[in-house]
Formats: C-alpha cells, structure tokens, sequence
C-alpha cells in the first residue's frame, strides 16, 4: 500500500465490504497482537512501579517536611505570638515547600527528557530497531503531575499540624498536638489521592490492569498501616525484659512521639517492593533461559508436497549430511461441532476458546507429538484403524468443556469428520517445534490432499548454502530463519529483565530517602532521649545500642511481611499479568530483601550518630 494510507481503514472496509469472506485481516500494526500487548503492559508496569517507587520516597519527603517544620516551632510561635494566624502560617511554610518541589520536578523532567539521549549514546543500538530521541511533551507533563500531586498529599498532614498548633504548646513542648490535623487537610489529601488515581487510569492502555495494581497497592498500604498499630500495641503490652537496654529499645517502639507507624508503613513498603522486583526480575530471567531453547532449529520449512518429503529430506542430507529433519503433516480445519453443539448457532464463543475462531493447523501422527504430553486419556496404537479420533490440547479441551469420549467435528475441504476425544495433550507451546491443538491418527486424514512442514536443525555455517539451494528444487516452499527470531525474542526479554532491575534499583533509592526522612523526623525526640540517658550515666555504646535493637526488630519483622507479600504481587504480576510461569530464583530473592533489611539497619545507626555528639547542656538550652 501506499505510504500515505491507513491498513486499519483499508482492511475495516474490506471487513465491512465482504462480511461473510473466508479470509482474516491483518495489518502490519497488528500482526503479533499478543506480543504488543506483552510489551504495552511490560511499559505501563515499569510506570507503576515508578509511581510506587515515587510514593515510597513521598513518605520520606513528608517525615523530612515534618522534621523541617519541628526544626522551625520556634519560628511558628513567634509568628503566632506577633499574630499571625493560622492560614498565614500555612501559606507561608507552604510556598517554601511547593517551591522546593516545583524546582526538583523542574530539575528531573530536564534530566527525564535528556535521559534517552544519554542512553543512546552509552548503550548503543541494543534494539532490534534504531532508537531516536526526541521530547515528548505528555509523559513530561503526566511525570510533573505525579510529582506535584505526590508533594501536595504528603506535604499537607505535617502543614496542617502546623498551622493548628497552638503557640502555648509549641513553648511547652507538646507532643501530642503534633499529631493534629484539620479536615480541610484531609480533604486536599483525598482530592489528590484521587486525582492521581485518575490520572494513571486515564492514560493507560489497560485500566483495569491499572486498577487492579492501585488497588492492590492500596490494601498493602493499609495493611502495613494496621501492622504498625499491631507492633506499637503489642509492645505496650509485652513484658519488660531484664535486659535495660533491651527495654528500651522495646519501650522506644511505643513511647510518645515514636515513629513506629511511620517506620513500618515507609519500610514495609520499599522492602516489598524489593522482593517484587526481585522475584519478577529472576523470573523473567529464568524464564527466557527455559522458553527461548538455545538448540532452536535452524529453519521452518512449510508447504513441502507430501509425495516429495523423501526427496527433501535426501536433498537437505545432500547439503548437510549432519542435519536433523523432522517432517510433520500440515493440514488447515475448521471445528464447526462440540460436544453436540454447532459453533455457527453459538450466540458468542466461549471464553478463551480461541481454536473456534477460523480455520486452525491440523496434523495426524502414529505417536505422541515432540513437545506434547498425555495429560489425561490414551494415545492409540500405532497400526489404529477404528473410528476417527482425536487428541486436543488441554487448555483449549478446558475452554470447550471437553471430556474424554466427547464429540468434536473437523470440516476438512469441504468434509465434515466426526471424531471423538481420544485424549487431552499438555503442550509446551514455547519449543519452537510444530505443535497442534488437534491431533489425529493416520488414518484419518493420511488420504487427505495434504503437504508436510518440516524443521531443519544444522551447523549455521552451512545455513545458507542450503537456503540458496532448496527454494530452487521446492518452488512452492517458504524457508523462515528461526535462530534469528530466537535471538531476537532472547534479547527483548532480556532488555524486560534489565528494565525491572533499573526499576529495583529506583525503588532502593526511594527507601533510602524515606528511611533518612524518618530518623529526621524523629531526631528531635531521639536527641531528647538520648540527652536524658547521658544524663543517668550511658555510653554513648549503650545508646546507639538500643537505637540498634530497634531498628534490628523492625527490619526482621518487616522482611519477613515483605517476603510473603512480594512473593505474592510478584506471583501475580508473572502468572496472571505476563502470562509466564512462576521460577523465582529463591537465592536471589532472599539476599536483596536481606540487603534491604541490613541497608536499614545501617542508615538508622548512620542518622544516629548526630544524635549522640548533642551536647547535654546546650540540648536541653534548646528543648
């Protein structure tokens, strides 16, 4: 076609022109829908997974607002005490964070936009296809307003605390007014959740696919937030260890001030969000390593006259007498019955029952096919000669509501055949072999007008010689190079793979943040503490010794919620989503989220340390 004409439009019309035509259209946009659709979603993941990794590092961001605006009380009491009010409070701490904000998502969509060409630049043409750079102003803008949208809701709890702080309460050190926050707050914060709800839904491909991640996202979030109260409740009522320093750090999970939920909610999600990524990631590895053979054939051959297969196999011999030929019948039928129904009555298809779309591949065999496996049922005599019947693929047996003895009707050229279900096959459809939903014996379809298909598997040396000669002797034949296509499906899994493991890498930096933000927000408390236990004679050994117990207690507790809930999400993304089998690398899951929980236990030891130089005079001056 031209190049200035729509396939869509042209086929739509033929479609609409001949409604009852024995062909199927396809165009070049569609012409492996299920592999766009396995890309489309791999990229709306990676999206997600960037969301989530951005609402992660968001509750670091609120707890260092909430860290800032402590630092700044002394500030707020004079501004109130001078009249300031409320709203002027607000205002005022407000433009400084949204400045912040807007400036840092100023500086990622800069880096975002020019990211690809760096890219480009170090990795060279890694894909089948030449990437080119250029500014695509939509993701830009649905990225800034991710950010921005992420700011407000985790920039307005700590500012409303804030504003309805009294100035009394500030001077006398309240604590617990802190965790007030008004209803307009809450408000705003429901808004932009659900703006940001709406904005993932509406530029999706799949919304219901979005949906359900946001969904799941959510129950795991509120999940972790019953779990905090759970670990606070739970250590208020165990009993007090002998252990000094062990009941302080078992006191510290429950006392006033502690950032125990913040903590496990922050926490709780950056190390399920490792073990998903990593299970999803080893995965995917395992699963080209299993799915892509790497003794692919070398060529499919198709449309071989069948009274010419001996000829073509000696010829193949001729060229490479190493080669490896298997020779398998091809014919092309239509299911027009099943199980007494007629599929031209049927109102609408059954689910999945994609073999009742159009004429499907048909074989006959005296044995099991390569690459099949009896799962119920028996496979008949080599010699049979009975009644006609037929082996079906067990997925698809599934779809029809098949049973063992069941009719089912092929229309052959013309001629119905009447068979009955024989047996249901198990087939590894990822083989790169000839596989058939529908299997028959010999005799059968033997006396049929048929050609044969064959698979050539050789030395690539020799690969061309021989595509250079057979099309010569076997005109009607169509050679494909299956090596190439194996190698190229390698490298675009593999490149999914890498992607995941970039998102891992992303969200490890979230957890990072949100772990600082937190030990920020709890810095003023910490030093308090720790000014007091200096005060009764502790080492500054013994401090950081409780503040490592603390966190050593929570990392073992939130690794091992994190494990079952990674291990589910990234179970669901694989089977369900992607549509692969489930073969973590157990190893591999187990050491990062271990990496995760040792990377927490070090940066809250890290942030510890300026507490424990505060000066007990000057502290106490301060608080």
């Amino acid at each position: 076609l031209p190049a200035t004409s729509d396939p869509g439009t042209i086929g739509d019309k033929l479609a609409e022109q001949f409604p009852n035509a024995a062909w199927e259209i396809k165009t070049r946009d569609d012409g492996a829908p299920s592999t766009r659709r396995f890309i489309e979603r791999m990229g709306q993941f990676l999206t997600l997974v960037g969301l989530a990794s951005l609402v992660i590092a968001g509750i670091g961001v609120g707890n260092g607002v909430a860290s800032y605006l402590r630092g700044k009380q002394g500030a707020i009491a004079t501004l109130k005490i001078l009249g300031a009010d409320s709203a002027m409070i607000f205002r005022i701490y407000l433009f400084q964070i949204m400045t912040v904000a807007l400036a840092a998502i100023a500086l990622g969509l800069a880096i975002g936009a020019v990211a690809p060409l760096a890219i480009i630049q170090i990795a060279g043409d890694v894909l089948p296809i030449k990437p080119e750079f250029a500014i695509y102003p939509l993701p830009l803008l649905v990225s800034a307003l991710y950010g921005l949208l992420i700011a407000v809701i985790f920039a307005l709890p700590p500012l409303s605390r804030a504003k309805t702080i009294p100035a009394a309460g500030i001077i006398r050190g309240e604590g617990r007014s802190w965790r007030q926050i008004d209803r307009q707050s809450w408000i705003g914060v429901g808004l932009a959740i659900a703006a940001i709800i709406a904005l993932a839904l509406a530029t999706a491909n799949e919304p219901l696919f979005s949906a359900s991640f946001i969904g799941a996202a959510a129950a795991i979030l509120l999940l972790l937030t019953a779990l905090g109260a759970l670990i606070r409740w739970l250590a208020s009522k165990a009993p007090r260890p002998k252990h000094p320093l062990l009941r302080l750090a078992l006191t510290s999970l429950h006392r006033p001030g502690a950032q125990t939920g913040q903590l496990v909610v922050a926490l709780g999600l950056g190390l399920t969000l490792f073990a998903t990524l990593a299970a999803i990631q080893t995965s995917l590895t395992n699963e080209i390593r299993s799915t892509v053979p790497r003794d692919a054939p070398s060529f499919f051959v198709l449309d071989i006259p069948v009274e010419r297969a001996d000829d073509f196999r000696a010829k193949v011999a001729e060229t490479a007498s190493d080669a490896e030929v298997n020779i398998v019948p091809t014919l092309r039928g239509t299911i027009t019955e099943f199980r007494g129904l007629r599929v031209s009555e049927l109102a609408t298809l059954p689910e999945g029952a994609w073999v009742l779309r159009g004429d499907r591949g048909l074989t006959y065999s005296a044995t099991i096919p390569e690459g099949s496996e009896i799962a119920e049922g028996e496979w008949w005599d080599a010699d049979y000669d009975g009644p006609p019947l037929v082996s079906v693929d067990e997925e698809q047996g599934a779809a029809l509501g098949l049973k063992i003895g069941d009719s089912l009707t092929v229309s052959l050229l013309g001629v119905e055949i009447p068979a009955r279900v024989a047996s249901f096959r198990k087939v590894n459809w990822r083989n790169f072999g000839f596989n058939y939903v529908l299997v028959f014996p010999p005799s059968v379809l033997a006396n049929v007008p048929h050609n044969v298909a064959a698979t050539i598997q050789m030395e690539t040396a020799k690969e061309d010689r021989l595509l250079s000669i057979l099309p010569k002797e076997f005109p009607s034949i169509s050679m494909v190079k299956v090596k190439e296509i194996a190698s190229q499906i390698g490298e675009i899994l593999d490149q999914m793979a890498t992607a995941i493991a970039a998102a891992a890498s992303i969200a490890i930096l979230s957890g990072i943040a949100v772990l600082i933000g937190a030990i920020a927000a709890s810095r003023q408390a910490r030093v308090y503490d720790s000014v007091i236990l200096k005060l009764l004679g502790a080492t500054r050994a013994q401090i950081l010794s409780v503040q490592a117990m603390e966190y050593a207690l929570l990392a073992f507790l939130l690794s091992a919620v994190a494990l079952g809930l990674g291990l589910f999400a990234g179970w669901f993304v694989i089977t369900q989503i992607f549509e692969f089998t489930w073969q973590p690398d157990w190893g591999i899951v187990l050491l990062t989220l271990g990496i995760g929980a040792i990377a927490t236990l070090g940066i809250g030891l890290l942030g510890s340390i300026p507490v424990l130089s505060a000066k007990p005079a000057r502290a106490l001056r301060e608080l």
